[in-house]
């Protein structure tokens, strides 16, 4: 496939364009700088568009565009916005290394969307008092099919409007999400259509269910699930307020039909270190989900898809892979990062810097400084997240390593926050100086005081590829940051770590190596040893738990060294041979621990032959058990085979 052709626009005369510079660095073919591409060159653009495989250089025009494509029957066009991000700024620097950077990160293959079909008929609930639920019915009832659903203490008015039904009852549970809620109710009572004067009732019902696909809560108590603005389906306002009441009207109204529902993250059941046994380890992205879509599941975590919001803190967290964000995949940020940084070494010596932000606060707050103010500087390269929370200290990392000389975040008010102190405070652990930034601005006033201070100087770095999973690039980016083989002390939770052992509590169980879900406790098949690979450890704490002698602890740090790699002796004992066969079996400390405790002291063992049977391998123990006086597999002497002869001298007897 032949190079697309990028077309370029200097927004009539407001910013400067070297399209050399941009070719040398890209590869792409590059048109003439135009003036107005969008008006009074539009027949230019009309003719490249007609030729195909075109990148426009103008995002704001976007509409414009193809709606020009779509009148001439030509492909749609990719698009990237150099002016608000690189070509509108006060900063006298060139801007071509970073207009460079962010063409070739656009034209990087994108995924294609997983989703999944929602189909919702438009059966609505309303839950609310009479006043506020009967008046939303009556707006809703030519469109929905609605059910009013009355505390038991309401009246209803005398008005008999048989459009929706009215039922009154207690609601007890609710879960699911647009097509798919599934209601729980007591006392329920529906309305008897026929008599005289008042409505008449049934009989109040415990244990009603019900499902529906639209949830209109115009309720003024607590919100029925967590994080209620995530969940699709599920519209909840004050009916006091007529502006939110009628805003949640017209979106229930638009509820109906087929909906693609994006799979946000990805789930690899074998992978996740919830628990084992019922011991709880790992609880990191259960504490941290917003909506609770991540349920336990046995020794793992489910997530059930239609309730997931797309935040990401899950991804960020996760010590093993096993939950990643996937919409698009977690590898596909790492391949920008190094296309950003790798394109704009081809320009500048010089180390940019990085704002990584959301596609709504973030981007418009970016677009109002250009207009508006600064703009932003020349080494500071933006970065659109569909989840921002998902950029956790591996993405960070991974960006210093990969030559950018600090990372900054900008929070908006809809970010999930409560993870990402955690993860940028682990990342400068792990980076050294703080070189990773979380920033709350509320207009580019804010924004453009943070970013216009002098960057602090930061040593070079050999760039890395980010290849492979989050754990092993992290440990890449940290081994390019931090000098050869050093440990670095890391803060409690941080999913990195080794495995302290109290040699004198331990009596080599092995325990913790049956659940050890990563692998990082191993045993020696051939003598009794404990081993230890701190690469693998994911810090989950099953070890911790499980052992009976509480001879373990852990120890959060990162270690650079080749060692980690390494599986290591934690503790080593002779092991014991069996006084019958002379095959070794057990630890020699644990079989004279036990005879010394049970010898003489039990029923069970008051004599020798008892008290040699603890000193026997398994095959030798049944052994003499068999054949011992009290047998307690003996039985009595098995009766004769009878015969015919049996029953023929039987009869002769009689």
């Amino acid at each position: 496939m032949t190079q697309p052709r990028l077309l370029l626009c200097d927004c009539l005369n407001t910013q400067a364009i070297d399209a050399g510079q941009i070719e040398q660095a890209t590869g792409l073919s590059c048109s003439k700088i135009h003036t107005e591409l969008c008006r009074g060159e539009a027949p230019q653009a009309a003719e490249a568009l007609q030729a195909g495989n075109v990148i426009i250089a103008c995002q704001q025009e976007r509409l414009a565009f193809e709606d020009l494509a779509a009148d001439l029957e030509a492909e749609e066009p990719l698009f990237v916005d150099l002016r608000d991000r690189a070509g509108w700024t006060a900063d006298s620097r060139s801007v071509s290394p970073k207009m460079a950077a962010l063409i070739a990160e656009a034209i990087l293959p994108s995924p294609g969307a997983k989703v999944v079909d929602v189909t919702s008929e438009g059966t609505c609930l309303i839950l609310g008092d009479a006043e506020a639920a009967l008046a939303a019915a009556d707006h809703l009832c030519e469109l929905l099919s609605v059910t009013v659903l009355l505390d038991p203490a309401d009246e209803p008015p005398l008005a008999d409007d048989r459009r929706f039904d009215i039922v009154r009852g207690r609601l007890t549970t609710a879960t699911g999400a647009l097509g798919k809620f599934r209601i729980g109710f007591d006392a329920l009572q529906e309305r008897i259509p026929g008599g005289r004067g008042a409505f008449n009732w049934t009989d109040p019902k415990s244990g009603g269910r019900t499902e529906c696909d639209i949830l209109l809560d115009l309720r003024r108590a607590q919100p029925l699930f967590p994080a209620p603005e995530k969940r699709e389906g599920y519209l909840r306002a004050d009916p006091g307020n007529a502006a939110a009441f009628t805003k949640a009207l017209l979106e229930a109204s638009q509820l109906v039909g087929t909906f693609e529902k994006p799979l946000y993250v990805r789930l690899d059941e074998q992978l996740c270190a919830h628990s084992r046994a019922r011991k709880t380890g790992c609880t990191r992205c259960l504490d941290l989900c917003p909506t609770g879509a991540i349920t336990p599941d046995g020794d793992h975590v489910s997530v059930d898809t239609m309730v997931c919001a797309g935040c990401g803190s899950c991804s960020a967290v996760c010590p093993s892979g096993a939950i990643s964000y996937d919409a698009p995949p977690v590898s596909n940020t790492f391949q920008r990062l190094q296309t950003l940084a790798a394109t704009w070494r081809k320009l500048s010596s010089d180390n940019p810097r990085l704002l990584v932000h959301d596609g709504n606060h973030g981007a418009e707050l970016i677009r109002l400084g250009a207009r508006y103010g600064k703009g932003l500087p020349a080494d500071v390269i933006p970065l659109e997240m569909e989840a921002l929370a998902s950029f956790g200290h591996a993405e960070s990392l991974a960006a210093l390593a990969c030559g950018f000389s600090d990372v900054t975040l900008l929070l908006s008010p809809a970010t999930e926050k409560e993870g990402m102190p955690f993860q940028a405070d682990l990342a400068n652990k792990i980076a050294g100086n703080e070189r990773v930034s979380l920033i709350s601005p509320t207009d580019p006033d804010e924004l453009e005081e943070f970013l216009y201070r002098d960057p602090q100087p930061v040593a070079g770095v050999q760039p890395i590829l980010p290849l492979g999973s989050r754990r092993q690039i992290t440990r890449l980016a940290a081994k390019a940051l931090n000098e050869p083989g050093k440990v670095i002390p890391l803060p409690a939770g941080a999913p990195y770590g080794a495995v302290e052992l109290n040699q004198d509590a331990c009596t080599l169980c092995l325990s913790c190596v049956s659940l050890c879900p990563s692998g990082a406790l191993k045993e020696n098949p051939d003598a009794p040893q404990l081993r230890f690979q701190e690469d693998a450890c994911l810090q989950c704490g099953i070890c911790t738990t499980i052992c009976p002698e509480k001879a373990l602890s852990l120890n959060p740090r990162l270690d650079l060294s080749d060692d980690a790699l390494r599986a290591k002796v934690l503790k080593e004992e002779e092991p014991f041979n069996c006084i019958e066969c002379g095959k070794p079996f057990g630890v020699r400390s644990t079989v004279m621990r036990l005879t010394e405790k049970l010898a003489g002291k039990h029923a069970m063992f008051q004599d020798n032959k008892a008290i040699q049977l603890i000193q026997m391998c398994d095959d030798c123990r049944v052994n003499a058990v068999y054949h011992s006086e009290n047998n307690p597999f003996a039985s009595a002497e098995r009766p004769r085979v009878r015969t015919t002869d049996d029953y023929i001298s039987k009869r002769r007897d009689h």
